[in-house]
């Protein structure tokens, strides 16, 4: 079962693998020139596999979307910064989990890690935070993931039972069974 309590009340402060303090917090509405300056700075294959697409910057109804129907209930989302209270200190990943309205049982979950910062652990915190503090309710998460993103398939196998299915065009349509999700024990801040 999801845990009640919202990422603005998790321990925000942990260690990455490779032992690199990190902060997690809640995105807040302020957020959107932060999501502006990720986007504008993630590779080309990077935003495709985020997005499925490549557009040079963020639409405004997309950042509407992004901030706008964060209720941090049936819209969860997160931001990632390292190194958590060090000089220069900067979001490295984002991270978000949306109710589906048609099926309060199912979400999205989406992640994006700094191309710098991508093999370090972070999507993987992600992931666990957000699917720690999923919507009540939701047992399955049923996302589109393109063929080639290698790391969010490895993600996602870790988060449940998995089912990929072929939805055209290069992209998987996978759903994640979260009935077994235990998190892990949280590494403590040194």
């Amino acid at each position: 079962m999801a845990d009640t309590s919202g990422p603005a009340d998790v321990a925000d402060r942990f260690l990455l693998p490779d032992g690199t303090p990190a902060r997690l917090r809640a995105l807040v509405a302020g957020d959107r020139q932060l999501l502006r300056d990720m986007y504008a700075a993630l590779s080309q294959a990077s935003r495709y596999r985020r997005f499925l697409a490549t557009l040079p910057w963020l639409p405004e109804p997309t950042l509407d979307y992004l901030l706008g129907t964060v209720d941090q209930i049936n819209h969860v989302a997160v931001v990632l910064l390292a190194p958590a209270g060090r000089p220069g200190e900067r979001a490295v990943g984002i991270g978000r989990i949306a109710r589906n309205p048609d099926d309060p049982t199912t979400a999205d979950i989406g992640i994006s890690v700094a191309d710098d910062w991508q093999g370090r652990g972070i999507g993987s915190a992600l992931a666990r935070a957000l699917v720690t503090h999923r919507p009540v309710g939701v047992t399955r998460l049923v996302s589109l993931v393109a063929e080639d993103n290698t790391a969010t398939f490895a993600i996602q196998a870790r988060l449940g039972a998995v089912t990929r299915t072929p939805a055209g065009s290069g992209v998987y349509e996978v759903t994640i069974a979260l009935a077994d999700y235990r998190p892990p024990s949280p590494s403590p801040d040194s």
